[in-house]
């Protein structure tokens, strides 16, 4: 697993974890079963504070990503497809809500917004 971290970004260490984990596990980049590093082993490879690792795997454990076995390691979840969509979808949500926020601040309403999106998918716009 290849995980970028920024220490400059301005999001907390162990949200780059969690966010980055997260995107591989909702996209199928990590299976179901995939063995993740250790917090130890992590937290080495990326030269962070264990604390910071075991935040982020906590995180991710609550959210029913991944499973953590005392002795054997974490792993990604066996969680089934509709518990994985609704990850997803609470993911779009936020996403929306940060969109909507744009948009009251540039006083673009709902019809236009509507408009923009319509318009951006009969072009085939890749976003």
């Amino acid at each position: 697993m290849n995980l970028l971290i920024s220490q400059s970004s301005g999001e907390a260490i162990y949200s780059q974890i969690v966010r980055q984990i997260r995107q591989a596990i909702l996209s199928g980049q990590l299976e179901p079963g995939t063995s993740l590093p250790s917090i130890r082993q992590l937290a080495k490879e990326l030269q962070i504070s264990v604390i910071t690792t075991k935040r982020a795997y906590n995180e991710l454990e609550q959210e029913g990503l991944i499973d953590s076995i005392v002795g054997k390691g974490s792993f990604v979840s066996g969680g089934s497809q509709e518990f994985m969509r609704e990850q997803q979808l609470r993911i779009l949500e936020e996403k929306l809500k940060d969109i909507l926020r744009e948009c009251r601040s540039l006083s673009v309403g709902t019809e236009e917004l509507i408009e923009m999106i319509t318009l951006l998918e009969k072009e085939g716009e890749q976003v």
